[in-house]
């Protein structure tokens, strides 16, 4: 076997001449050995004794001594950094201003040297920038977990012109991944920069399970995200606390560290977006700027159904060359982690909380000089305070809490934002309201009002309240008997143990006139068992009801 490039394995070669030194000290040195080295590398045999010798002058090992090269002085590097990473036109200037020396160096010469300087990952930031610097990098991977494990979230800008109510604009989306089986779990589209809002719009799509949500979803165990100002702020963090949620907020300009939905931005803009009309980066024919009048772009409402679709053939359809070529679907429903869903109604810590409790007016709730907020549930609630929670930029309705209680009421909706059958609905339940009270007073008028029994004679009036004297004295005795099961206490004192004399057969003696015997026989004598020592007494549990 004869090893490429034989001129640079220096590590080899010091390998085969420790070897071949080794067998010489012990006098077992033979030309066999020499050739066979010297076929393995693909040199001389005279090559092989030339690496003995200098091995022999630098202590048994082999040292090549490498050529003399040119090297970058600071003002050439300086002329490499000044002019972006260009080369030719560093070495241009430089020799123009006689930095080369004397006796200049060849392009080729100085190109080499800054090549060796330099790595590639540099030169490229010096042309580029950072960002560019970054494609250079290298990183480890994650490993892949189970389902819920991590979720990673983030921003992306539509590389497609919409038609938003008659304007271009290119949407965005916010979205959150499953890291562990690359599955969309939840979305949300928004026509211009995003915002809290959409943050928490995606977060209850990818939490809720079932429906038009699909399979995947729940609680996560932790979140990635960036450190845009949208994901850090209040309401986003209170709303993955209250899940138990930690969110891990990684460092700005490392998109490896959020690797996967990275990898699902791209894929969007590299698998449905071209496909579009209005795409950005679509190839152009002439070298006009101006906008085409009569390009079809998609409606916003089209947008939102196509990306959904293309969401959908992902999750069900995509197959993953680095996962054995498995959907989504496939390593979901294949993982037996058990999901945690929280209960939809549970889900309002998705809203932001207005700072101070409002009051229920006669015209529903007061928001703001214009906005009004009314609901069928406040009907007789005028006066009670209510806390509002609401939905950042989405105004037409709002969630109420009871302020002193806590408790949910329920939404309520704008005024002037209203639908007939919502209208009807608040005049139906004051309808109920009325109802109610009317069939309260009645009911009371009547129990108000005496009346009498009907009579076939004269007689005195007698009401239909009346009771007859064995009723009440049913009703009187029952009572007692209550009252005094009530004041019984039979564990309070433990009765006595039995004795012999209990099971006394002898009837009481007859009294006699003139005589002193008693009535009954004489009580036995006491046991110890007739003084028993006190209970101690129960310590009193503590209880919310208030002491005197």
């Amino acid at each position: 076997m004869t090893i490429e490039q034989p001129l640079r394995d220096t590590s080899l070669r010091r390998a085969a001449v420790s070897r071949l030194m080794f067998l010489a000290q012990q006098n077992s040195l033979t030309t066999d050995h020499i050739t066979t080295v010297a076929e393995t590398f693909g040199v001389h045999p005279r090559s092989v004794r030339r690496w003995m010798d200098n091995a022999a002058q630098h202590n048994d090992r082999y040292t090549p001594q490498r050529p003399a090269s040119f090297t970058l002085t600071q003002v050439m590097r300086d002329a490499v950094a000044l002019f972006c990473g260009n080369i030719a036109a560093a070495y241009r200037d430089l020799h123009k201003r006689g930095h080369l020396g004397d006796d200049p160096v060849s392009y080729a010469t100085f190109h080499r040297a800054v090549t060796t300087a330099y790595t590639p990952g540099f030169l490229a930031g010096l042309r580029g920038g950072e960002k560019e610097r970054r494609k250079f990098d290298v990183h480890f991977t994650r490993g892949v977990g189970h389902r819920n494990q991590a979720w990673e979230g983030d921003h992306v800008e539509a590389s497609v012109w919409v038609n938003v109510n008659g304007h271009r604009r290119k949407p965005w989306i916010t979205w959150f991944i499953d890291c562990a089986s690359d599955a969309v779990c939840g979305l949300s589209v928004s026509a211009q920069t995003p915002s809290r809002e959409n943050i928490l719009l995606a977060v209850r799509s990818a939490v809720l399970r079932g429906g038009n949500h699909g399979p995947f979803g729940g609680s996560p165990g932790l979140v990635r995200i960036d450190r845009g100002k949208d994901f850090l702020s209040d309401t986003v963090e209170t709303a993955f606390g209250v899940l138990g949620v930690r969110v891990v907020d990684l460092p700005p300009r490392h998109p490896e560290l959020k690797g996967t939905v990275e990898a699902l931005n791209n894929a969007v803009k590299t698998m449905h977006f071209p496909g579009l009309p209005g795409y950005v980066h679509a190839p152009r024919t002439s070298r006009r700027t101006k906008t085409d009048p009569d390009e079809r772009l998609l409606t916003y409402e089209a947008f939102i159904r196509l990306l959904l679709e293309w969401v959908h053939e992902w999750n069900y359809e995509h197959r993953i060359r680095t996962r054995d070529h498995r959907t989504p679907y496939e390593l979901w429903h294949n993982d037996l982690t058990p999901i945690y869903d929280p209960d939809p109604e549970d889900l309002h810590f998705t809203l932001e909380t207005h700072p101070t409790p409002l009051t229920i007016n006669s015209d529903g709730v007061h928001w703001g000089k214009k906005r009004r907020y009314l609901a069928p549930y406040m009907q007789g609630l005028r006066g009670t305070k209510v806390v509002l929670r609401y939905m950042p930029r989405q105004e037409r309705s709002v969630e109420l809490y009871d302020a002193k209680e806590g408790t949910y009421l329920g939404p309520a909706v704008l005024q002037n934002e209203a639908t007939p059958q919502e209208r009807r609905e608040v005049r139906r339940a004051a309808d109920r309201e009325a109802g109610r009270l009317r069939t309260a007073l009645d009911r009371a008028n009547r129990q108000r009002e005496e009346r009498f029994e009907a009579d076939t004679v004269a007689t005195t009036p007698r009401p239909t309240s009346d009771i007859t004297q064995e009723q009440a004295a049913e009703i009187l005795n029952g009572h007692r008997q209550d009252a005094h099961a009530c004041e019984a206490r039979p564990d309070l004192i433990p009765l006595p143990d039995p004795t012999d004399t209990w099971n006394n057969t002898q009837s009481p003696a007859e009294s006699r006139p003139g005589s002193t015997d008693p009535l009954l026989p004489p009580l036995p004598d006491p046991t110890a068992s007739w003084n028993p020592t006190p209970l101690p007494t129960p310590s009193e549990e503590p209880t919310d009801e208030p002491h005197d």
